[in-house]
């Protein structure tokens, strides 16, 4: 916590303001959308929320399918399966670690051949990094397909110099306790579409009809942020800027030290963006490095650092057995690859740099130790 969330819970106690709504909700919603550049935001209870908020604005139904990135935590494409729809996921590609255009071009080609186009393409921006957004409209838009920009892990970072979470119809943000700014738990839905938006304020409040008394006549859903955690919220976006800071030069330190090592490689940035680095990582080549990345996690963990692999991708997961993918290229699948040779090491903006040197050292003296200086 920055402390400048204080003032704001205070403001909720002392005004009653305690359950969902409130001043503190109406305010983070506009500050959001003012820092991000979109017209309008509703403040959810989870990133998971404003996904299926978002499909539910698209109409995707049962028998609908949605294309996604499979290299993602499952709360990406959960709501998929919420509507009733089919996911299909796409590959990742080796600059970005996002969405790869070309399996998207490949996969959206085949659904138009057999008449069966996506109904929703829901891209993520892996760890903060945003994916290859010109060429992924470009081609959404040649089939009239809405694109849902994944922005949870992305807040503060720019593509091209426009806010990620901003390119689709839809974006969205997550404030779990994990992400470079929180709420506890919470996240925004985000859109320049304000009719669209209004329904999605609606639907998140239980599609509650304007009545005297209770009636409904869509389903609706318990989403909306409450104004405790929205006055959190409020307080972290003040230093979001400096969070970011922070989490690059975690980043850049981590590079300066260990990027010369042979057989790692950095999660690239791509030309033209700046990421906000939410997690470093990187991947090793056991053949090269000397060890593995399960190697290494059991190292660190032995001196109790935690790190953690690369999320798995979904179509690997016993969940999504069965569901149609996507390769980057025949025969060459990126994202289990990052997977299998993928490491998020420690990135908390609280590290101080003698503890972000610890897991450094401790990384540097597991390699000579295994591999010493002249053998």
């Amino acid at each position: 916590m920055s402390g400048n969330e204080l003032k704001y819970i205070k403001d909720a106690f002392e005004t009653n303001w305690i359950a969902p709504l409130g001043p503190n909700v109406d305010a983070f919603e506009k500050e959001i959308a003012s820092y991000v550049g979109a017209n309008e935001a509703v403040a959810v209870s989870s990133g998971t929320a404003a996904i299926h908020l978002a499909l539910s604005l698209l109409e995707v139904s049962k028998g609908d399918k949605v294309f996604c990135s499979s290299l993602t935590f499952v709360a990406s494409a959960n709501p998929i399966l919420y509507q009733g729809a089919e996911p299909v996921f796409i590959d990742s590609e080796p600059e970005t670690w996002n969405m790869s255009p070309r399996a998207l071009e490949v996969a959206l080609r085949e659904a138009a051949i057999k008449g069966d186009l996506p109904k929703a393409v829901i891209v993520v921006n892996l760890y903060g990094q945003s994916a290859k957004m010109d060429e992924i409209l470009m081609l959404c838009k040649e089939y009239d397909i809405p694109v849902i920009e994944d922005a949870a892990e992305s807040l503060g970072s720019r593509y091209k110099g426009i806010p990620s979470g901003t390119f689709g119809k839809y974006g969205v943000y997550s404030f779990n306790g994990n992400k470079i700014i929180t709420t506890s738990g919470g996240g925004m839905l985000v859109s320049n579409d304000s009719e669209a938006m209004k329904k999605a304020r609606f639907l998140a409040t239980q599609a509650r009809d304007h009545a005297r008394h209770y009636q409904h006549r869509l389903l609706g859903y318990n989403y909306r942020l409450s104004n405790v955690l929205a006055g959190i919220g409020r307080g972290q976006l003040e230093v979001l800027d400096m969070r970011v800071m922070a989490k690059r030069d975690i980043f850049n330190r981590y590079f300066t030290e260990l990027s010369e090592i042979q057989g790692f490689e950095f999660m690239p940035e791509l030309q033209n963006t700046y990421s906000n680095r939410w997690l470093t990582t990187l991947t090793i080549n056991k053949a090269i490095a000397g060890i593995s990345v399960n190697d290494l996690l059991d190292v660190l963990a032995n001196e109790n650092i935690e790190a953690r692999p690369v999320w798995k991708p979904l179509h690997l997961q016993p969940l999504f057995n069965g569901v149609k993918y996507y390769p980057h290229n025949e025969g060459a699948d990126v994202s289990k690859q990052l997977f299998e040779t993928g490491i998020c090491l420690p990135s908390g903006t609280n590290m101080t740099d003698d503890d972000q040197m610890r897991v450094i050292d401790c990384i540097k003296n597991t390699l000579t130790i295994k591999y010493p200086v002249g053998l």
